[in-house]
């Protein structure tokens, strides 16, 4: 028995640990193997960072046939060449910028797909659940009998596109997170702030209206 890591473009097959290992254990392993810092990565599963190391991999859900995300570590981000060759100093100007242009593509890319993705899972509720950020226009609700008459697609497709997309959306939170903001940065934490929270509202929302599918 076995777990899927997907590492980038790798997927690396590790044995089942007992269900009492801890994740550290596992983190461990999966560090020696990829030979990166231990502390250098994350690790997602069903859409959730798994941060207590300490804590039984059964807690997680862990088991035969689970597929793990690795994020950060082995994906490195490097600025583009043109940025690194001129070394330009850092200052508020561009790393408000660079929020900008991070919220600016979960709003043109990610958005619209959880949108569509809602409108499948609960139609009649998906348009109270997300609301359109100031930038971005609602597209026109559907007349209900046409909602109603679109096929269904397979669950198992519906559960790798909400595995998808959560995991897009973690990955937003994490380079937001990796964006930090100097002392007098005044403005700058606010943009950092509120992108993080308008990101992490968008799959608190796809979590939510994804539970309350797999309930009913």
């Amino acid at each position: 028995m076995s777990i899927l890591v997907k590492w980038g473009r790798e997927r690396l097959q590790f044995s089942l640990p007992p269900p009492s290992t801890k994740l550290a254990q596992l983190r461990h392993e999966i560090a020696e193997y990829t030979q990166l810092p231990v502390h250098s990565f994350k690790l997602i599963h069903a859409g959730a960072v798994m941060k207590d190391d300490n804590a039984p991999i059964s807690a997680y859900g862990i088991k035969a046939g689970s597929t793990i995300a690795l994020i950060g570590g082995g994906e490195p981000l490097p600025p583009a060449p043109s940025a690194r060759k001129e070394k330009a100093p850092r200052t508020e100007a561009s790393t408000i910028s660079q929020i900008r242009s991070e919220l600016d593509k979960v709003r043109s890319t990610l958005r619209p797909d959880v949108d569509a993705f809602l409108t499948v899972i609960a139609p009649s509720s998906a348009a109270a659940q997300v609301r359109p950020s100031r930038t971005v226009t609602a597209p026109p609700p559907k007349p209900a009998s046409a909602a109603g008459s679109a096929p269904q697609p397979p669950a198992s497709d519906l559960a790798h596109e909400h595995v998808r997309l959560g995991e897009l959306l973690l990955q937003s939170l994490l380079r937001l997170d990796a964006i930090t903001a100097e002392g007098e940065w005044e403005e700058a934490r606010r943009e950092r702030k509120g992108a993080v929270k308008e990101v992490q509202g968008l799959l608190d929302t796809l979590d939510g209206a994804w539970r309350a599918r797999t309930r009913t």
